[in-house]
Parts: C-alpha cells; structure tokens; sequence
C-alpha cells in the first residue's frame, strides 16, 4: 500500500502538534510548517524519517511558494490541513488585534486554501481540511475579528468546493468547527466546555479519515450551534454571551 503525504500548516503548537503526532503513529509522510522552527524540529525528530519540516509565516507573501516547497520535500501531498489561526478576545476593540486577526484567519488562510486548491488540481485531487470553528455561526460581541473570519473560512471552502465542481476536480473539502480546545491559544481558564486536546485530536483525525464534509467538536458543541442557530438576529444581539 503506498504511503499517504500530509502536510500540517500550523503544527508548532495546539492541535496541529498532535494531529501530527497521531500521523506520525500512523504512518504517514507529513510535512510540517510553522513560524518556530525550533518547534518544527522537535517533533520532526519524533519521526526523523517520516517528517519533513519547513519555517512558514502565512501572513508572508512567499508562503504560498514555501507551502510548494514543502511539498516537494515531503514528496507529494494527498492531504492538505490548515490549523494556523489566532484569536482575542476584543470588547476594547484594540485595532491591532482585530487587524492581525483579520491578517492571519482570513489572508492568510486564502493564501494558504487557494495555493493547495491549485496544488490538488494539478495533481489529480486530493483533500482540503480546515481548521475554523464554532464562533462562525454567530458573531460574537466579545470576539468580531475572530468570529468574522471563522465565517469568512466557512463561506470560503463553500465556494472552493462548487468551484471543484464547475470545474469538475475530484478535491475533497472538511470543515473541522471545534468549540473550546485547552490549548495555548485560551490563555486562561475561564472558557466553557473546555476539551482535552488529546480527545479534540482524535476526534478531528477521524473526521479527516472519514472525509466529512463538516464536523463540529464534540457533541456538545453540536447541540449548542443547533440551538444558536435558532436565534433570531433581534434576540441575539440582547444576549449577554461573556466569554
């Protein structure tokens, strides 16, 4: 059976560091990118011999062509997954947050989406998995810039995947909504319905095992959205969500 390529865009830290991890157990061939090389190191070391690792800023003009090379290295890619984000909470609205937000979640994840989609359509399909979340459904007053761009990426695979279909590329897209993971990015305890990053871990790898179209982490999390969506606009807006 050949081995499957997967390439990690966001794997310094969080939930890419261990999605890697389990790929590696795996036995795939992964390539790894980052902004902290020293990070990229260390796990490549976990599996020297399956992993290749290269420094990328998404939010940097060349990434694009870093991500192509990335590819070579690693020798192919059959997956591509996407977890680079940040997000703050903002209710001061301090515009550099929102502004590197914006810069990161929504620029450079089309940066990023679109290099791949051109990769896959070159190379007789492949898959498209993204990171966005749960924050898409609703803006949240406390977090615009990140629920805005968790919205944008929704939209955005949307759109890619009816482009593959005009244009009839077997490119296969995954949607991972999680909810509140306890990793570096909550930089305190004061989420609900926080998981473990090992049980989120797991359960988006077998979302891209099993090609899902969407997936929301965990089941929790999928009632809560089933709910929200039921809010009208005229209520929600007078919901004093504090998170």
């Amino acid at each position: 059976m050949e081995t499957k390529r997967m390439i990690i865009i966001g794997a310094t830290s969080g939930m890419g560091y261990r999605i890697a991890q389990i790929y590696q157990q795996k036995g795939w061939k992964i390539g790894i990118a980052g902004r902290r090389i020293d990070k990229l190191q260390e796990l490549a070391a976990l599996a020297p011999e399956q992993t290749t690792c290269r420094q990328i800023d998404i939010t940097q003009p060349n990434a694009g062509n870093e991500l192509f090379s990335l590819i070579k290295q690693t020798g192919g890619m059959d997956v591509f997954l996407l977890c680079s984000g940040i997000g703050s909470l903002n209710r001061s609205l301090m515009p550099e947050i929102e502004l590197d937000t914006i810069a990161t979640n929504s620029e450079g994840f089309t940066r990023m989406v679109t290099a791949a989609y051109h990769y896959f359509a070159q190379h007789k399909g492949g898959q498209i998995v993204v990171i966005s979340s749960i924050a898409g459904v609703k803006g949240l007053g406390t977090a615009p810039a990140y629920s805005a761009t968790k919205r944008f990426q929704n939209i955005y695979i949307d759109a890619l995947e009816q482009l593959a279909c005009m244009e009839k590329q077997p490119i296969t897209f995954t949607d991972i909504r999680p909810g509140f993971v306890q990793t570096a990015l909550l930089k305190d305890d004061k989420y609900p319905l926080t998981m473990d990053p090992d049980y989120a871990a797991g359960k988006i790898v077998n979302a891209i095992d099993h090609k899902k179209r969407r997936a929301i982490i965990d089941w929790r999390y999928a009632i809560l959205v089933f709910f929200w969506k039921l809010i009208p606009s005229w209520l929600w807006k007078r919901l004093p969500i504090h998170i």
